[in-house]
């Protein structure tokens, strides 16, 4: 078998190589602190959908938190999300549960202000008020934000 003419020294391709995969070893690193620093997940949910709500929502808003997905799990009712809460029964009892197992639950006050469903929200132990700042700051903050 025929060797071939490197340009350089079998040792200096090994050292290059080297360097490279170390480096890569060290983007990784950085890629899993920056992880365990942005374990915050914000869910928007603004569809009137209960397909959406049930099947995806929801379901994986409460399976974030309860399997340790992120530290930080925040749901916020916003819009026509606000109304299907409120005269669903079976999604209430989904909603207390997420609570119990340490999901944050927000809605925005206008939009259930003008559904008419703020003290329906209020009675599943949800934090209605204005969203407009407290969203603006989980964006900035770094905060993913999931919308459904």
């Amino acid at each position: 078998m025929k060797q071939q003419n490197l340009p350089f020294p079998r040792a200096v391709w090994l050292i290059v190589l080297s360097c490279l995969l170390l480096s890569g070893i060290h983007l990784n690193l950085s890629a899993q602190e920056m992880d365990r620093e942005n374990n915050r997940l914000a869910v928007l949910w603004v569809s009137g959908d209960r397909d959406v709500a049930e099947k995806s929502c929801l379901m994986y808003t409460h399976a974030a938190k309860k399997n340790g997905w992120f530290d930080e799990v925040v749901l916020i009712v916003w819009g026509s999300s606000s109304r299907l809460l409120a005269e669903d029964q079976e999604l209430q009892e989904k909603v207390k549960a997420m609570k119990k197992d340490g999901v944050i639950l927000e809605a925005c006050i206008a939009c259930s202000d003008m559904l008419g469903v703020t003290e329906e929200l209020r009675a599943l132990g949800i934090d209605v008020k204005g969203m407009g700042v407290p969203l603006t700051n989980y964006l900035k903050q770094g905060y993913h934000v999931l919308t459904y």
